[in-house]
């Protein structure tokens, strides 16, 4: 199966790019509209206390394969970096569309609803950087 491309990058591509470009541009705790695949993503990414922190905030379309491909990114990165975890933040709680899906998928997966502070409630996970 062929990457799912993310803005038009490989996950290597994106892997590659120099020192500090990543961290620029993606890393950077401002609201970010990208495209995984078909699916168009808003999301906030950040490096908060050896933690590589992404909060996703719409998803909409996709479903072949955008999350795994973003979380497989993350994995390399948080690897690469030295990191020791990954927390996911999904605000798919409250919805006026909920994809049921992406729902039973992120419980599947072990997250849990959580009210984090200054985030408000979400599907919440942490894991270590295997």
């Amino acid at each position: 199966m062929p990457d799912i491309l993310l803005e038009g990058y490989t996950p290597d591509a994106i892997l590659a790019l120099p020192p500090g470009h990543l961290d620029g541009l993606v890393l950077c705790d401002e609201p970010l509209v990208f495209r995984a695949g078909t699916a168009d993503i808003l999301g906030r990414f950040k490096v908060e206390d050896r933690t590589l922190v992404l909060e996703l905030g719409h998803i909409d379309g996709g479903g072949e394969g955008a999350l795994p491909a973003i979380a497989a990114i993350a994995q390399r990165y948080a690897t690469r970096e030295g990191l020791d975890h990954i927390e996911w933040r999904v605000h798919a709680v409250k919805c006026a569309r909920p994809n049921l899906k992406l729902r039973r998928v992120l419980v599947r997966r072990g997250f849990e609803i959580r009210d984090i502070d200054g985030v408000g409630e979400c599907y919440w996970s942490k894991r270590p950087v295997s």
